[in-house]
């Protein structure tokens, strides 16, 4: 690819995804400040000890912390903190564990097993939980031994507090670790309106993978440790995975920017507000069908077939694997009211037409 070509924009690709969007300016400007003078590599500069402290005030919690480059990288490594190779993990049917990581969990874990638990627009109830559980006692089976829970989950619901405390006494009923998937946790922490703490004290989390590129980073993921003991040894499963960053600055100094002033909450909310505006639009024309709520910035949407050609046309672009063939347009920090109104006039268009 030549030059020219890397740098023309993709506009009509606002909606796939919310890591389309680039590096919001307050990220931008921490890692630009970082690009100054020299650091201590591999953790050992003045950024990351200092996002590390301003997490832990930001969750009001004792925590270790730690930077990975993904979300798949995150997750699959603490899960498998969390877990021998003879265990199981419990996911949604539709979380990311099972659907998206390539199968990066049982990897790094050694075998441990996914079990996947029934879900109720993208969310786990206790009941479906605690029949995997308590399906069956014997030796041959993988022992359960960690839930993991997605917030906000993969089709933009956000767990209430409530539900979060049902789950968590369950898994510490059931004798499991909490593991949450928090690639878009800003998101729900927003729609929420409660201090972070709050989901991970009502979820009783034991570790909680911190979504930072889908927020505006450019980059980055952050592996909180709320059972401490859990982290022990963890920097050296993240050097042998290839996680150890030489210039762990540029990983952690986006974040400061990020955290100060709640500019994650600030963006979060917009991603949010466009996702409402977005889904409350399309109920408005007959044939389409929002298929699960819109708590966060997604909106899963059923559309009619000559919609899906008439958008493909006129240079959209939505992921239709996601959610069970639906329709997914996803938003950002970024996404531009007037981004939502021009999509929601080409899908009028055609459903006036018919």
């Amino acid at each position: 690819m030549n030059g020219n070509a890397a740098a023309k924009t993709q506009p009509g690709c606002q909606f796939a995804s919310d890591n389309t969007a680039g590096a919001c300016p307050e990220a931008l400007a921490g890692f630009l400040e970082a690009n100054e003078g020299c650091q201590l590599s591999y953790g050992n500069d003045a950024y990351t000890p200092a996002v590390a402290d301003r997490l832990r005030e930001l969750f009001g919690l004792d925590c270790d912390v730690y930077f990975v480059f993904n979300g798949t990288a995150a997750n699959s490594l603490a899960v498998s903190t969390c877990c021998q190779p003879y265990h199981s993990v419990i996911c949604a049917d539709v979380a990311h564990l099972e659907t998206d990581e390539c199968g990066g969990p049982e990897f790094f874990s050694g075998g441990a097993k996914l079990l996947l638990a029934t879900s109720v627009h993208g969310k786990l109830e206790v009941p479906s939980v605690e029949e995997l559980v308590t399906r069956r006692t014997d030796i041959h089976y993988p022992k359960p031994h960690v839930l993991s829970i997605t917030q906000s989950t993969e089709l933009g619901t956000v767990y209430t507090l409530d539900e979060l405390a049902e789950l968590g006494t369950a898994a510490k009923r059931l004798g499991l670790k909490v593991h949450m998937d928090g690639a878009r946790f800003a998101n729900a922490v927003a729609a929420l309106d409660v201090p972070p703490g709050e989901i991970i004290r009502a979820a009783q989390v034991d570790v909680l993978c911190l979504g930072g590129a889908k927020i505006g980073l450019p980059i980055g993921e952050a592996v909180i440790f709320f059972n401490r003991k859990l982290a022990a040894d963890f920097a050296y499963r993240c050097k042998q995975a290839g996680q150890l960053a030489s210039k762990m600055r540029f990983l952690t100094a986006p974040w400061l920017g990020l955290l100060s002033n709640d500019a994650w909450l600030k963006h979060a909310r917009h991603g949010n507000a466009m996702a409402h505006r977005l889904s409350t639009g399309l109920q408005r024309l007959p044939g389409v069908e929002v298929l699960h709520p819109t708590d966060a910035n997604a909106v899963f949407v059923a559309l009619p077939e000559q919609v899906h050609r008439h958008l493909a046309e006129r240079g959209w672009r939505y992921y239709t694997f996601i959610g069970r063939g639906s329709a997914r347009f996803m938003c950002s920090w970024a996404t531009a009211l007037a981004d939502v109104d021009e999509l929601l006039a080409d899908v009028s268009v055609v459903i006036s037409a018919r």
